[in-house]
């Protein structure tokens, strides 16, 4: 389950209508009320719980029941994402790049990382772009205690705000794999969860920048919402650069095909 019940009762909240408490009954088999504007978030936190940890990790499972954590946005607008920085020795080229061509993104960054490097954190933020968390480090969340993850995200976003100045807004668990703990820390902390709809795959053996496009172009639309790397600081040496390389064609065909790029908080996330 999702962390205790207590203090949604103790609060107090907004009873559901019957209405909006039916879905969730159906999806989670519970027929107990929610709060309001928590009813997704809970309902959510539940079905993942009782369907396994990994089933968010999914993309067709991901895309097609949860489009709002998947990352499915406005039909005419594309939101690019950079898991694992900052970086010093990779980062600095993708923020260039970004400049030349007035495109800003979202940097869900480890928290390790950033304390290593946070100038460059706040190089990040001054140019623009969004702030968001990857966690402390890469592990996953499913060996992590509920008490662990929360200490995790909590250190992660206080790093990252001190360097940036700005509290991440967003979080992405490592390797997209959610649980009801990090979905209850996540709340706690004012981290909306988001994954992703369409990926680059740069960090798979053989890789290069032409598979890592190929890989893109199978789901990217309207709507998506893409996973690159800006780091090999979880991935085999080199595959930040292959996504590098592969992102002027992300984004000459994004605007082949009359798509905005940006950040995810320009996206209309539902």
């Amino acid at each position: 389950m999702l962390g205790p019940g207590r203090g949604s009762r103790r609060h107090g909240p907004p009873r559901l209508s019957r209405a909006e408490e039916e879905p969730i009954s159906r999806a989670t088999g519970t027929t107990r009320r929610l709060p309001g504007r928590a009813a997704c978030g809970l309902a959510l936190a539940l079905i993942v719980a009782q369907g396994g940890p990994g089933l968010t990790a999914i993309g067709p499972v991901r895309r097609h029941l949860f489009g709002g954590l998947a990352g499915v946005g406005n039909a005419g607008h594309v939101a690019l994402t950079f898991d694992d920085g900052p970086d010093p020795r990779s980062t600095p080229d993708f923020l260039d790049l970004l400049a030349r061509r007035d495109v800003r993104a979202t940097f869900f960054m480890l928290g390790s990382m950033t304390a290593a490097a946070p100038g460059l954190a706040a190089e990040i933020a001054a140019a623009g772009h969004d702030i968001a968390t990857h966690g402390w480090d890469h592990r996953y969340l499913t060996a992590r205690g509920p008490r662990d993850t929360f200490r995790d995200l909590a250190r992660a976003r206080d790093t990252i705000a001190a360097a940036t100045g700005r509290v991440p807004a967003y979080f992405r668990p490592p390797y997209g794999v959610l649980n009801g703990g990090a979905l209850f820390a996540a709340r706690r902390l004012g981290l909306r969860p988001l994954l992703w709809t369409c990926w680059g795959r740069e960090w798979i053996p053989g890789a290069t920048a032409d598979t890592v496009a190929g890989a893109l172009r199978k789901n990217l639309s309207g709507g998506a919402t893409v996973l690159l790397h800006d780091s090999d600081s979880t991935s085999p040496p080199g595959a930040s650069r292959r996504a590098l390389n592969a992102l002027p064609w992300l984004l000459d065909e994004c605007a082949r095909r009359g798509l905005a790029v940006g950040p995810a908080a320009e996206h209309g996330l539902h």
